[in-house]
């Protein structure tokens, strides 16, 4: 299959242009029934030949190209209408009734504070397409987006979550006149499956009740399923809670598929440099260090525990915590004691063989380095995060 991608070097057409190539190289393998044989990414610097040739032999187009901040309101209907003409034209000069996708707006609904040039400019691409597909027969699928955002979207420009990401990961002011505005977003990840989705004549179709997107397969529109409905507010808290994760270490909850997720995502793509790294607090002393990695809100947290030669680390217990030792580097010798008892459990543990050993409620445990000249690197996992004020930890040797 041979794909035209208009406004390639734009947000949304380098992410499918990546994805596609991924497709194309066989690095990805999930669609086995796509084969994409060129992608012919066309943009602002390419030639009007290039253009001609592109329509020629695609198989499939998704016309991405437009205009969002032109100098003058004329700029929206030459930029968005007037390209839209010249690419249907090319296609019709040379009888090719490939399918066509089309970038529109959901500010071509005009309704509310949506009635403007903009979106009286992409109401315009919308018809004409319509009208493409009456006079040629050929498959027309046009996609009103509402907000988008995700990974390399340009900030100060048209997304607000791409200036707030890219301001809060670097320490720069944002702006939030009211917390309660609702904005309805889509994620460029799921967007792309969507478009991957239409070449495999898979897309879903859509009608609109007002600017609210309804689903139904005999729809004249194309939708992606899958949006979020978020507020000022809450995207701001999200961003300020991500920004303190080098010092609090804890990672959010981020169930599959859900907002903060993706955000989440979105926001590590704006980090500078310099805080692509970042150090982590160790405690050092005579035995060796420890050192917290990551703790979550729900599920605890993960810490390296390194005992120089010979030491023997640990010799207390836990009434409900539990954990999970486990050796990277090193020999060693795990104990646990039953409280009360004289039953002790011994696991010889190495680096070469990595395995997790429990620590159990109710048992004093022990983790000794069998090695007089090495240190003995142990990852470890607590169900709960350490409480200072509850620690739910008794000293005593095994």
């Amino acid at each position: 299959m041979k794909i035209l991608i208009t406004g390639a070097k734009g947000f949304v057409g380098k992410n499918l242009t990546e994805a596609l190539k991924n497709l194309r190289d066989g690095k990805d393998r999930t669609r086995p029934n796509l084969k994409i044989e060129e992608i012919y990414e066309y943009d602002i610097d390419s030639s009007e030949v290039e253009l001609d040739e592109y329509c020629k032999n695609a198989d499939f187009v998704f016309n991405l190209a437009g205009v969002n901040r032109p100098e003058t309101q004329e700029e929206f209907m030459r930029g968005n209408f007037g390209f839209a003409s010249r690419l249907l034209g090319a296609l019709k000069k040379y009888g090719n009734l490939c399918p066509v996708m089309l970038s529109s707006s959901i500010q071509a609904t005009l309704v509310g504070r949506y009635d403007g040039e903009y979106g009286r400019s992409k109401k315009a691409g919308e018809d004409l397409f319509f009208d493409y597909q009456k006079e040629t027969g050929a498959k027309v699928l046009v996609y009103r987006f509402p907000n988008l955002f995700g990974k390399w979207c340009r900030p100060n420009y048209n997304s607000a979550v791409a200036t707030f990401c890219n301001n809060i990961a670097n320490d720069l002011p944002i702006t939030v006149n009211d917390r309660a505005i609702e904005l309805e977003l889509l994620y460029i990840d799921d967007l792309v499956e969507e478009m991957l989705d239409a070449l495999e004549n898979k897309e879903h179709h859509a009608e609109f009740d007002g600017i609210s997107t309804v689903i139904t397969e005999k729809g004249k529109f194309c939708a992606v399923p899958t949006t979020h409905k978020v507020t000022l507010g809450e995207i701001a808290d999200l961003l300020e809670l991500f920004r303190n994760q080098p010092k609090t270490l804890v990672i959010p909850e981020m169930p599959k598929g859900s907002f903060i997720k993706k955000l989440y995502s979105t926001y590590l793509s704006y980090l500078p440099e310099e805080k692509v790294a970042f150090p982590l607090v160790t405690n050092v002393d005579e035995r060796g260090s420890f050192t917290e990695l990551l703790k979550t809100e729900k599920c605890g947290q993960v810490s390296v525990n390194i005992s120089k030669p010979g030491i023997t680390k640990g010799q207390h217990w836990h009434n409900s915590k539990w954990e999970f030792f486990i050796v990277v580097k090193g020999q060693a010798l795990i104990q646990e004691r039953k409280i009360g008892t004289e039953e002790v459990l011994e696991f010889r543990v190495s680096g070469d063989n990595i395995t997790a050993v429990h620590m159990l409620p109710g048992y004093t445990h022990n983790i000794i380095n069998l090695s007089d000249t090495e240190e003995l690197v142990t990852i470890m996992w607590a169900n709960e995060k350490f409480d200072k004020e509850k620690p739910d930890t008794f000293g005593e040797k095994v």
